[in-house]
């Protein structure tokens, strides 16, 4: 018996656990990644300004990019370390930034109640 017959059923069987998903799943997330780019030209459209703009045009963003990350790159499916590993930095950095933002305000603040507002 030679070596590909002895392995050629754990191959198969390796094969056999891939999991496919129905165009149906794809279509509907092409779906959503429409009407969301919709609603995301829609706040252009109706002159939204402000924080509200910017709020609603990020949270359009972060929701496609969550979709797209997780139905076309199959991220859903992984394993949770993998998961980890790829979400848990840019959820630091956003964190970092809000810390930054908040120390900016800070540090302007005591600038110019020490120093005046200059000339």
């Amino acid at each position: 018996m030679n070596q590909a017959t002895v392995h050629a059923p754990a191959h198969a069987a390796a094969h056999a656990t891939v999991p496919q998903h129905s165009i149906k799943l794809y279509l509907m997330v092409w779906g959503w990644l429409f009407v969301l780019s919709t609603c995301s030209y829609l706040v252009d459209y109706f002159g939204l300004q402000g924080t509200l703009r910017w709020s609603l045009i990020l949270l359009f963003m972060i929701v496609k990019a969550g979709l797209i990350v997780g139905v076309f790159m199959h991220m859903a499916w992984e394993r949770l370390a993998l998961i980890y590993a790829i979400l848990v930095p840019p959820v630091a950095v956003l964190v970092f930034v809000g810390i930054m933002i908040f120390e900016s305000d800070y540090t302007f603040f005591t600038r110019v109640q020490f120093f005046g507002a200059g000339s």
